[in-house]
C-alpha cells in the first residue's frame, strides 16, 4: 500500500468517528476498532472496503488486540503509521460513592488499554517510518478534577507514559503525543447522568472535529513541529500556562471554585 494507514481504537463514535471522517477524505486507509459493531459497519459502508478494515476490539483484551494488529498489518501492507489510542470511558461523581468494581475497569480501560496498544504495536512500529503514536489524554492530566478523580489519574497516568515512551522510542525514530482537551461534545459526555460543576462552569466548547483537527495535525507535521503534548482551545491552554507560573493558584481558585467550593 503507498499511502499511510491510522489504527483508530474507539472509532464508532465522537472522536474516533470523527478523526476517522477527516483522515479518510484525506487519502489515508483506516483501521477502525470498537465495541460498537454496529457503528462500525456504518462507517464501513460510508468509507468503502478498500479504504478501511473494522473489528471489534476491548483493548483490555490482549489476545484480540493482538490479532487486530496483525490483520491490520496485512491488509495495509505492512505498514502502521500512526496508532490513536482513543478508546476510553468516564466516572463522575465522588470518589466513595462509586463503586471499586467502576474504578478498575476505568483503570482497565484507560491505562491499561493505552498499555496493551503501546506495546502490542511497537513491533510493527518499528518497521514503518515516521511512526507516531497518539493518545487521548484530558485537561484532567494537568491538575485533577473533582468529580472526576479516577478518570483524571489515569490521564495523568497516560501523560506520564507519553512523556517516557517519547524519549525511550526517539532512538526507534518514533514520535509519542497525546492529546489534553477539556470537555468535548461526545457521545460519552453527553451520556454523564450528572455533569461534573466543571463542565457547568466552564462549558462544553470543543467539539469531535476540533480534536480530530489536532490529531491531523499530530499526524502529519515534521517532527520538529510536533509537541508532545497538545491543548486545544484557549482555555486549556490557559489552565496549562496558569499551572506552570501558580499551582497554588489552580488550586486555591480555579478547581475550587469548578468544583463549586
Amino acid at each position: 500500500m503507498d499511502r499511510p494507514a491510522i489504527f483508530i481504537t474507539g472509532a464508532a463514535a465522537g472522536i474516533g468517528r470523527a478523526t476517522a471522517e477527516l483522515f479518510a477524505s484525506r487519502g489515508w486507509f483506516l483501521g477502525l476498532y470498537d465495541l460498537d459493531e454496529t457503528g462500525l459497519r456504518i462507517l464501513r459502508d460510508r468509507f468503502g472496503e478498500d479504504n478501511c478494515i473494522i473489528g471489534r476490539l476491548d483493548t483490555t483484551d490482549v489476545a484480540a488486540y493482538s490479532a487486530a494488529l496483525a490483520a491490520f498489518w496485512e491488509r495495509t501492507g505492512h505498514r502502521l503509521d500512526v496508532l490513536f489510542n482513543n478508546a476510553g470511558i468516564a466516572n463522575v461523581g465522588d470518589f466513595e460513592q462509586i463503586p471499586l468494581a467502576q474504578h478498575h475497569r476505568l483503570i482497565d480501560v484507560n491505562l491499561k488499554g493505552v498499555v496493551n496498544g503501546c506495546h502490542l504495536a511497537l513491533p510493527y512500529l518499528l518497521k514503518t517510518p515516521d511512526a507516531r503514536v497518539i493518545s487521548m489524554c484530558s485537561a484532567s492530566a494537568i491538575y485533577g478534577a473533582p468529580s472526576l478523580s479516577m478518570y483524571s489519574s489515569t490521564k495523568f497516568a497516560v501523560r506520564g507514559l507519553t512523556e517516557s515512551l517519547n524519549v525511550e522510542w526517539d532512538r526507534h525514530g518514533i514520535r509519542v503525543m497525546d492529546i489534553m482537551p477539556l470537555f468535548v461534545n461526545t457521545p460519552m459526555v453527553r451520556q454523564f447522568e450528572n455533569q461534573p460543576q466543571s463542565a457547568k462552569a466552564l462549558g462544553v466548547r470543543l467539539t469531535a472535529e476540533d480534536i480530530a483537527r489536532v490529531v491531523w495535525k499530530a499526524a502529519t507535521r515534521p517532527l520538529w513541529a510536533t509537541p508532545v503534548h497538545w491543548y486545544p482551545g484557549l482555555q486549556t491552554l490557559l489552565m496549562h500556562v496558569l499551572t506552570k507560573i501558580s499551582p497554588s493558584f489552580v488550586n486555591r481558585f480555579v478547581v475550587k471554585k469548578l468544583s463549586g467550593s
